[in-house]
């Protein structure tokens, strides 16, 4: 007996398959027949769940955005502390990246930047909102006297997703030969010790 998968299954099927191929392959050269292929549907099934190949890159862009907004909830509800809510949103991203290593493709991908500008809408969106967190923490951190109070927020969040967006394509090029936690929690590490620290900071600058 032949199981009908419901609609909503079938669009979790192909957005994971989606994103896998992504990987795989490379956002740039993923087609809707390689994702039916995978899949084992037709093109025109596809198109039935997703009307455009755009469609399908949407729902790819809001997977990742559901799961990314869900993790760095559950760290500030978890953390009270600036320090540990910092250091648990930039971890707990890395852990995202490494369950879905299309990421760090898909931000430089052709796709993004030149064929769809709702994609990169919903990219850019993803980063501002963790920039702000992140920029928020660090400025409740030099309140409670953790962090140096001459580093402008929103320039250390920038630092901090420098840091991850490095560190992922990283990772990616050399064909994830390093655990991107190990090696984030590191160089977080020093990062986090060059905003707390004045006299070490300057050392370095």
């Amino acid at each position: 007996m032949i199981v009908r998968k419901s609609a909503d299954h079938r669009k979790t099927e192909i957005v994971s398959t989606m994103l896998r191929l992504a990987d795989e392959l490379g956002p740039d050269r993923l087609t809707t027949k390689a994702v039916a292929d995978a899949v084992g549907l037709t093109q025109p099934a596809i198109f039935r769940h997703f009307p455009t190949k755009q469609a399908l890159w949407a729902a790819v862009a809001k997977e990742i955005t559901d799961k990314m907004t869900s993790a760095w909830a559950e760290v500030m509800q978890n953390n009270t502390a600036p320090k540990d809510r910092v250091t648990g949103l930039i971890l707990v991203q890395l852990s995202q990246i490494e369950a879905r290593p299309a990421i760090p493709a898909i931000l430089f991908s052709r796709e993004l930047h030149v064929e769809n500008d709702n994609l990169r809408q919903s990219v850019l969106a993803l980063m501002t909102q963790l920039t702000t967190h992140l920029a928020t923490d660090l400025a409740k951190g030099q309140e409670a006297g953790i962090f140096r109070t001459d580093l402008a927020p929103k320039d250390g969040a920038f630092l901090l997703v420098s840091l991850l967006q490095g560190l992922a394509i990283r990772w990616s090029l050399s064909g994830k030969a390093f655990s991107l936690g190990d090696e984030g929690k590191r160089l977080l590490a020093t990062q986090i010790k060059l905003f707390s620290d004045n006299k070490l900071s300057e050392q370095v600058l």
